[in-house]
C-alpha cells in the first residue's frame, strides 16, 4: 500500500508542538520538594479546617480538654498526627476521658511506649477506673520538673487516686547524677499529691553507635531508679524484665518501640499493676 507524504504544514505543525512527543506527568504528583511541601501545606490547612469545625461542636469540657493538647502536643509532630485521627474518628491515647465518678482516677506518665500502651490499659481496666494520661510525650526528667503540675491538673479535679510514671529512654544520655536527682524532684512532688504511685522500669533498648544509644543505659537508669523507688517505697512494675524475653518478637526490628502485641502485653502489664490498688469511691 503506497503512503501518501505529509504535507510541510502538517509536518511543520507536529515538529512545533511538544506536547505531541513529551508525556504528560499525572496532575496529582508533585514535581520537587516545593510542590510536595506546598501540597503537605494544603492538606494540613484542610484537616485543620475540619478539626476545628469539628471541635466547635463539643461540649464544653470536651473543649477544654482540646485546648490542653493544642497547648502540649507541638505542633511539628504530635499535634498534627492527633487532629488526623480525631477528624477521621481514630480513638488514640488522648482521647477525652469521661469520668465515672464512682470510679477511681488514674493518671498515666511516660513517653511514646506509654502512649502506645494507654488504650491496651483503658481497655483492661474498663469499669475499673478512669484511665487518663499526660497530654503530651513526657520525655525526659528535665521536661517532668517543668510540665509536672500541668499533667497532674490536665483532666478534671486533678484529683488522682493511682499515679503510674516512667522516665527513662529519652533520660538515655542524662548523666546518672543529674538523672537521680529529677528522679527524686519529680518523685517528691508525686507524694504531695496523696495518690498510689507506681514506677515503670523502662523497656530494653537496642545498642545503635549511629544515636550513640547503649542497652546498658536503660539498665544503669533502671538499677537506680529501683534504688529510688525502694527508699520512699514505691510500688515497681517492671515491664524491663517482664518485656525482656519477648522482644524478639514483640519489639520492633531495632527500635524502642513495640508492634501492636507488643504493647497489648505491656498495657496488660501496667494494668496487672495498677488493679490491686483500686478503690471505689
Amino acid at each position: 500500500m503506497k503512503r501518501l507524504p505529509l504535507s510541510p504544514l502538517l509536518l511543520t505543525a507536529l515538529l512545533t508542538l511538544p506536547f505531541a512527543l513529551t508525556p504528560t506527568l499525572p496532575a496529582a504528583e508533585p514535581t520537587n520538594a516545593a510542590e510536595a511541601a506546598a501540597k503537605k501545606a494544603a492538606e494540613d490547612q484542610r484537616i485543620d479546617g475540619l478539626y476545628q469545625a469539628k471541635v466547635a461542636t463539643l461540649s464544653p469540657e470536651r473543649q477544654a480538654w482540646e485546648k490542653v493538647l493544642q497547648e502540649n502536643l507541638g505542633n511539628g509532630f504530635y499535634l498534627p498526627i492527633h487532629k488526623r485521627d480525631f477528624v477521621k474518628g481514630t480513638s488514640t491515647a488522648w482521647d477525652f476521658v469521661a469520668d465515672d465518678p464512682k470510679l477511681p482516677r488514674v493518671l498515666l506518665i511516660g513517653d511514646s511506649v506509654s502512649r502506645g500502651y494507654t488504650l491496651a490499659v483503658r481497655a483492661a481496666l474498663a469499669g475499673q477506673a478512669n484511665v487518663h494520661r499526660a497530654p503530651e510525650n513526657c520525655g525526659p526528667t528535665a521536661n517532668g520538673l517543668k510540665k509536672l503540675d500541668t499533667w497532674l491538673a490536665s483532666a478534671g479535679t486533678g484529683k488522682w487516686d493511682v499515679i503510674h510514671f516512667n522516665f527513662g529512654i529519652h533520660d538515655r544520655a542524662t548523666p546518672l547524677a543529674d538523672y537521680n536527682g529529677r528522679l527524686t524532684q519529680i518523685l517528691t512532688r508525686l507524694q504531695s499529691t496523696g495518690a498510689k504511685l507506681i514506677w515503670a522500669s523502662t523497656t530494653p533498648i537496642p545498642d545503635d553507635p549511629a544515636k550513640k544509644q547503649t542497652a546498658a543505659a536503660i539498665v544503669e537508669r533502671n538499677t537506680a531508679a529501683a534504688a529510688l523507688m525502694a527508699k520512699h517505697a514505691v510500688a515497681i512494675d517492671d515491664l524491663f524484665t517482664a518485656i525482656t524475653p519477648k522482644l524478639a518478637t514483640l519489639q520492633n526490628p531495632n527500635d524502642v518501640h513495640f508492634t501492636n502485641a507488643g504493647y497489648l502485653f505491656l498495657g496488660s502489664e501496667v494494668a496487672k499493676s495498677i488493679s490491686p490498688h483500686l478503690k471505689k469511691r
